[in-house]
């Protein structure tokens, strides 16, 4: 009698088990979900000065003088045994960081390797120091950086605040859309979210376009090329230097209209280091020599065409 009462109660339990489950549990119902947006980013209302060379003569930096005599700028850098560089980390062909290797590449590293290469013979030593583009400024300020070549327009609003070096590449904006878009010129963009940088000159340009688009700015350029992929911008505008490493990243966008602007680049320097500014100057005029072309060909002559460097310009 036990086993046979023992036996019904297991007979259960599996009935109770092949049993229907019960009406399933209904989710929460999900609507429309939005893609995320990069850190930082969104449109923005943008002061417009300070965009041009305005009516200094921006681009004339201080006469060159190499050497280095003691108790100077580079003397010191000498003896700490590193120059810090702020560098860019994000955009290709200009100073990105390789997936591969893990170090960083591009124009503007090869630049200041140049620097670090004339202060100690070793173009190693020198220590990257990743900043955005709103970053440039406060980091010469603050002295936690000895030079920044990343990208970086020569105004006469920022000359109030830093020194450059020569100018050692013109760059020009323009636009980047997808390839299947229909844009052609800044004036196509009117009412349309357009992507640039904080802090560059890109954004401002942007925002005294007319008829004017929306600017939309973000941390890094990279986050420009993530936001139109997603669709949440229609262009992207700043140098063509930029662009045309974008490009190189994702094939299915393209680069339209003509230049609208010219940007000289020089070497971000603190305001109180002239010595400094010439002896840089000093280096780029060797570099004009023969390793401007080396340095150019190698990671700009593909996409960008030939080109030669520009004469420097002094006081």
């Amino acid at each position: 009698m036990k086993r046979l009462v023992a036996l019904m109660s297991a007979l259960a339990v599996v009935v109770a088990g092949c049993g229907s489950p019960g009406a399933p549990v209904d989710p929460a119902p999900v609507g429309s979900v939005a893609r995320p947006m990069p850190a930082n980013a969104g449109p923005v209302e943008v002061d417009v000065e300070g965009t041009t060379t305005g009516d200094c003569d921006a681009t004339a930096s201080l006469s060159p003088q190499d050497g280095i005599p003691g108790g100077s700028t580079m003397d010191e850098i000498r003896e700490r045994g590193y120059l810090v560089a702020g560098v860019d980390q994000n955009t290709f062909l200009f100073g990105f960081r390789n997936p591969t290797t893990g170090t960083l590449e591009g124009f503007d590293v090869d630049m200041a390797r140049a620097v670090a290469k004339a202060i100690f013979g070793d173009p190693d030593k020198v220590r990257f120091r990743a900043v955005t583009s709103a970053q440039r400024i406060p980091a010469l300020e603050a002295g936690d950086v000895d030079i920044v070549v990343r990208t970086m327009t020569i105004t006469c609003d920022r000359l109030k605040k830093i020194n450059f070096s020569s100018v050692y590449y013109v760059a020009g904006q323009r636009i980047l859309v997808d390839e299947n878009s229909d844009v052609r010129s800044l004036a196509d963009l009117a009412d349309r979210k357009v992507c640039a940088s904080k802090g560059s000159t890109s954004l401002k340009n942007i925002a005294k376009a007319e008829p004017g688009p929306i600017p939309v700015q973000v941390d890094d350029w990279s986050d420009c090329l993530v936001m139109m992929q997603q669709g949440q911008v229609e262009a992207i505008s700043t140098d063509d230097t930029i662009l045309a490493g974008m490009a190189q990243q994702d094939p299915t966008t393209k680069i339209v209209g003509e230049r609208f602007t010219e940007e000289p680049y020089g070497i971000g320097i603190p305001k109180d280091d002239e010595d400094m500014v010439r002896f840089v100057n000093a280096v780029l005029e060797d570099v004009r020599g023969g390793e401007w072309q080396k340095i150019y060909d190698r990671w700009l002559k593909g996409p960008l065409g030939a080109a030669q460097p520009p004469a420097a310009k002094y006081k």
